[in-house]
């Protein structure tokens, strides 16, 4: 059988890992060390480097090397080097293709397939932009899995007790926090949460900054800003971070400029300046881990194990944050650079039946529904649910005589639409004309074990269907992720009141149209043949009550423009496109 493989690709580092005798084997790369840097540089050749030797050209090719792409994946971001473009997708291919020949060289054979993980707030878009990588690397990609999933995996393949544990996945580009609960080979994702855009780079620049300040103190000059000097400055905060891990203070030198000679300042960083600096990164670490807790439904005592990954992970700093959370000191026996390759490493040997006895069961990271009338934004699937996993709900029209649907798919936590993430949007045609609020048109989400949507729509009268894997219609940078459910709760009461005005306006107006349907039907010469009680309502309106119901639709009217319920944005209809309503 053709050997797979697990691969942590990362934002700072990648690296792989394979099944040996039933247990995860971490590969060295060409150049004896398990990281992989996920450094590409362009030589003038056009031929990408990538890795160390891509690393040690950043500060004399600044211009031609790209750092921390993975920040990007899944966005309309390019690379512009010459007159060649690559997308952030192209760029991970070639991480990802050093890393599958460095797998082969070692294991003497030809990989194919791979495991390979993301983060666990990683969306629709950024997780096919994955697999996208994958295959540009000759790769198969068999499972995309989250890193915090597959670093639990690491932890708890040969554990037979029943536990909590929770995992802090702090890697160079993202923050992840995942909740499982552990046992009898059954690894159950209960919650996510995270921040996309919070890791071991960002801390970097924090670091490199405090750096530059010190440097100007001493010196009086700011410190250069050319790109290779940056890149040089960058490179002494981050040895100085992983210094101080384990030292009180860092020694960092940085170069002077100087027309006769190269000189060096020295500086002495101390651990305690370093965690001033950071501070509010490290503060950043709380809500989610919060948010976390509360979609378990669990408190911090019972949370059995706490167990830290990725390599900014071994800062005291983040140590002590989570003793002072958790009232225990977090697991030290899993290796936080390693973890998620092995993890990924044995889901890989799951699918290939090389590990027995495993189930493993992840969630949705992010909720998934569609807009309807008034930009509201109507839930299929919560956040939290396992994958893979499926909802549906029946949604009618909005308007009279309208035959065409907008199925507009959203991820996010928001009440409104324009606040949530956009995956896609199709049309659904062929819908019978009829009043508003008869047709009956379901619409099913489908979620596959990577976290990928699928989703349907299905007019349930003439059973005209549009089925659309979805691919996002706005590209998205992953900041445009970070901290959505985080959002989610802190607007909680001012999203029910937004979602309340919307449905009084909804119902306003479709009070308007009952009315005047009524009326229209009264003065049909065929009223005569309906029910008495109809007849007896037409002596009322002859009487002059029709005057005033159409006096109180006007004040209706005017309501609603002035409560800016009819804002263009978010209510206007087009009759050719009509926005889901009436949800049941």
């Amino acid at each position: 059988m053709t050997r797979a493989i697990g691969i942590d690709l990362g934002t700072t580092y990648s690296l792989a890992a394979t099944i040996e005798n039933g247990r995860p084997l971490v590969l060295p790369n060409s150049e004896g060390s398990y990281l992989t840097p996920s450094v590409v540089c362009f030589a003038e050749d056009g031929l990408p480097w990538v890795g160390e030797p891509a690393k040690r050209a950043a500060a004399s090719m600044p211009h031609r090397t790209v750092f921390s792409i993975k920040r990007r994946i899944g966005s309309d971001y390019r690379v512009k080097v010459d007159d060649m473009e690559y997308t952030p997708a192209q760029v991970s291919g070639f991480i990802l293709k050093k890393v599958k020949a460095d797998a082969e060289e070692q294991l003497g054979e030809r990989i194919d397939r791979a495991v390979i993980t993301v983060p666990a707030y990683f969306n629709d878009r950024q997780r096919q932009a994955t697999r996208e990588a994958g295959a540009l690397a000759g790769l198969e990609v068999m499972r995309i899995i989250s890193e915090p999933t597959a670093a639990a995996l690491a932890y708890g393949i040969h554990r037979e007790e029943a536990h909590t544990v929770l995992v802090w996945d702090l890697g160079g580009g993202t923050f992840d926090v995942s909740i499982l609960e552990l046992g009898d080979g059954i690894f159950e994702v209960r919650a996510v949460s995270g921040d996309t855009w919070l890791g071991g780079d960002d801390f970097d620049l924090r670091i490199a900054d405090d750096l530059a300040q010190m440097y100007r103190s001493i010196t009086g000059a700011a410190f250069p800003s050319d790109l290779g000097s940056r890149q040089r400055l960058k490179e002494a905060a981050e040895m100085a971070k992983i210094e101080l891990s384990s030292a009180l203070v860092a020694k960092v030198r940085l170069p002077l400029p100087d027309s006769e000679r190269p000189r060096c300042l020295e500086l002495e960083l101390s651990r305690e300046r370093m965690e001033n600096a950071v501070h509010a990164l490290v503060r950043r670490m709380v809500a989610p881990t919060h948010e976390a807790l509360a979609g378990a439904g669990l408190s911090v005592e019972e949370i059995d194990r706490v167990i830290l990954v990725g390599g900014a992970s071994r800062m005291t700093a983040v140590r002590s944050l989570a003793r002072q959370l958790f009232g225990k000191e977090p697991y030290r026996y899993v290796q936080p650079d390693l973890a998620v390759a092995m993890g990924a490493a044995i889901q890989a040997g799951m699918l290939l039946g090389q590990v027995e006895k495993v189930v493993l069961l992840d969630v949705l990271p992010l909720s998934l529904g569609i807009e309807t009338e008034g930009g509201l934004m109507a839930r299929l699937i919560p956040r939290n649910t396992p994958l893979p996993a499926s909802g549906t709900r029946i949604f009618t029209t909005a308007k009279d005589c309208q035959t065409s649907m907008s199925v507009h798919v959203l991820q996010g936590e928001r009440a409104m639409a324009l606040d949530d993430i956009s995956l896609g949007q199709f049309d659904l045609s062929g819908i019978p004309s009829a009043a508003r609020g008869v047709p009956k048109v379901e619409v099913a989400f489908q979620v596959d074990v990577d976290g990928i949507v699928h989703v349907s729509a299905t007019e349930l009268l003439t059973e005209g269907e549009m089925n659309v894997a979805v691919t996002s219609a706005k590209f998205l940078d992953p900041q445009e992720i970070a901290g959505l459910a985080q959002e989610g709760a802190l607007s909680e009461e001012r999203d029910i009141a937004m979602r309340q005005r919307v449905m009084a306006g909804i119902q306003a107006r479709n009070l308007i149209a009952a009315g005047e349907r009524v009326l229209d039907r009264l003065d049909d010469p065929r009223t005569g043949q309906l029910p008495a009680a109809i007849a007896n309502l037409k002596l009322v309106v002859a009487a002059g009550v029709a005057e005033e119901i159409y006096a109180c639709a006007e004040v209706l009217r005017w309501l609603l423009a002035a409560t800016s319920m009819e804002e263009p944005s978010r209510l206007d209809v087009p009759s050719d496109s009509l926005v889901v309503s009436h949800v049941y």
